[in-house]
């Protein structure tokens, strides 16, 4: 499938789904026993949605060593949502990014970033590309060490890289085709993942204007080595969602495109806190904010917390003016 002939077939199927997936906070719900992942930690608190103390902080807070949250109101509001940036930031240092597949051995199925986070033992997770027809195959390249999901190299420019084999080998990073020798690196990681550059490695906008605006997903690293997930549930043209993103106190350094309209979303499990926020809008279908249902998807990268410690995150800057929606719907 093109991409042009995904961003028609999405089009077509989602003006007949039944509503649109919204940010949710989770209230009203029993608050889930602390996960295999942290053995005798503080209860959950769930995070009403619209609480004041939550949403409208201008800063980052710590939700344990190593892991924070930063919620901003954008520079720019949006005609539709709350107009807010949710940045989930993680160090490497303490935390390592892991590759789930529905299509690997003993997956099985697509599953939401809540639910990929239970079975899986990790602290957050968010989509980790768009992906076919089949609802389990990335549109371009996409493996780990030990799974191959997709083996074909698109022409986008992002290649988020992880699952480092040697120790001089930055943690994370996400290789420009651009700028950084791909072949040369591509031995050095387990994992690859390829998408859309939404930043060059000069740090410019690299997306066209366009008029269509939908709900964002989004994976960064800032010039400190950090890893970034970063979820939009208003709607904006990319192109102004990056200058949005420039804008904010994220030290951004490269930033690749990870999925756009209801299927887009984050989870975050940490610090007595559970969030799970889901896109809500694509521009040309129903512009209602009623639903709140996380969509299942296919792959998604996850944040697992690292056993003792782990290497120090260096210092490395990594990052299509592609349609973004090459999409592949159930």
């Amino acid at each position: 499938m093109t991409r042009a002939e995904g961003v028609l077939a999405a089009s077509a199927r989602i003006a007949g789904a039944v509503g649109l997936a919204g940010a949710v906070g989770l209230a009203g719900t029993a608050a889930p026993a602390a996960g295999p992942w942290a053995p005798g930690g503080p209860a959950v608190r769930p995070v009403a949605r619209g609480d004041a103390a939550d949403l409208r902080s201008p800063a980052w807070r710590t939700l344990e060593p190593g892991l924070d949250l930063g919620e901003f109101a954008s520079p720019r509001p949006s005609r539709r949502g709350d107009s807010f940036v949710r940045v989930l930031r993680a160090d490497p240092r303490g935390f390592e990014l892991r590759l789930m597949n529905a299509s690997a051995p003993g997956q099985g199925r697509a599953l939401t970033a809540r639910e990929w986070c239970t079975r899986s033992g990790l602290a957050a997770a968010i989509n980790a590309s768009m992906y076919q027809a089949d609802h389990r195959t990335s549109v371009s390249l996409m493996q780990t060490s030990t799974h191959i999901n997709n083996r074909r190299m698109s022409k986008d420019r992002a290649i988020l890289a992880f699952e480092a084999r040697d120790e001089s080998a930055v943690p994370v990073m996400i290789i420009d085709r651009e700028c950084d020798d791909f072949e040369a690196l591509r031995g050095r990681y387990g994992t690859l993942v390829q998408s859309i550059r939404m930043l060059s490695c000069k740090g410019e906008n690299v997306w066209s204007q366009q008029p269509r605006r939908w709900s964002a997903a989004a994976i960064g690293t800032d010039g400190q080595g950090r890893v970034l997930f970063v979820h939009v549930r208003s709607p904006y043209s990319v192109h102004d969602l990056i200058g949005i993103l420039k804008d904010l106190p994220l030290g951004l350094s490269r930033l690749m495109y990870a999925e756009g309209g209801p299927e887009a979303q984050l989870y975050v499990r940490s610090g007595g806190e559970e969030h799970e926020w889901v896109g809500g809008h694509e521009s040309g279908v129903e512009e209602e904010d009623e639903n709140r249902v996380a969509w299942p998807v296919p792959n998604v990268v996850g944040i697992a917390r690292r056993e003792g410690g782990g290497r120090p995150a260096r210092d490395h800057r990594s990052g299509g003016a592609d349609l973004p929606g090459a999409r592949r719907r159930r």
